[in-house]
């Protein structure tokens, strides 16, 4: 490999590495500003790399097939990082054990909640039935959402573009939020952002403190499992 920027470019524009060194790139600046900024919720690392790498495809003109052709690889290491949610939740297992009755019953009343208001309010506005579809799963990981999308007859990639929008807003809300509600318990703080927010609250909760973080993976975990049962049969109901 050379030592040459520019020869550096040439190389990598003519290999799918190009778009999987932007997004590592990209993403590690902006961790880095986040990190200067001691993890102000605004400046969510997720956040500002879509929209750095959402304007280079636009000004390179970059169909989103090739970048994905090239960042899958990141899309793959999803799987890997889920499960390696198991270690923390080993190293806490004594404290996710004694909260596990206050759980059960915010699991249910969190994933009630998150589906009946969005598929509520979305007929308070007159959505088409499709985008009320879409939207309905929007609090669960993207490949489970997507995939409740995809039974119900709706958009998948609709449905994508709402669980990103709600993941990074919660990522954002949820500490000012918590903070003026004054609920200090790391335990409900974590759990509350993995349920409505879920991989992209949970890696905050983890950049606050690990205990959240532990409690965020476990509702992450269940709400996808919860949501999953339960859209279809609040649609059911709903949507008479």
């Amino acid at each position: 490999m050379t030592a040459n920027p520019f020869a550096l470019w040439v190389y990598l524009s003519q290999t799918p590495l190009l778009w999987l060194s932007v997004t590592l790139a990209v993403y590690a600046v902006a961790d880095a500003v986040s990190l200067a900024t001691r993890r102000h919720p605004l400046a969510n690392p997720v956040l500002h790399s879509i929209w750095v790498i959402g304007g280079f495809l636009v000004v390179t003109a970059t169909p989103y097939a090739v970048y994905f052709s090239g960042a899958q690889f990141v899309h793959f290491l999803l799987g890997p990082a889920t499960v390696a949610l198991a270690v923390p939740l080993y190293e806490n297992r004594a404290v996710v054990f004694r909260a596990l009755l206050p759980m059960l019953v915010a699991l249910l009343a969190g994933s009630i909640t998150a589906v009946a208001s969005v598929v509520i309010l979305a007929q308070a506005f007159g959505l088409p039935r499709e985008i009320l579809l879409s939207l309905a799963p929007k609090s669960v990981t993207a490949g489970v959402a997507m995939g409740i999308s995809e039974q119900l007859g709706a958009d998948p990639a609709l449905t994508a573009v709402a669980v990103i929008l709600t993941g990074i807003m919660g990522a954002i809300v949820v500490t000012p939020l918590m903070n003026r509600m004054g609920i200090t318990d790391f335990r409900a703080r974590g759990f509350a952002a993995g349920l409505a927010s879920h991989g992209i609250g949970t890696a905050r909760a983890f950049q606050v403190d690990e205990v959240a973080g532990v409690f965020a993976g476990i509702a992450m975990s269940l709400n996808a499992l919860v949501t999953s049962l339960l859209v279809p049969v609040a649609i059911t109901l709903l949507l008479k």
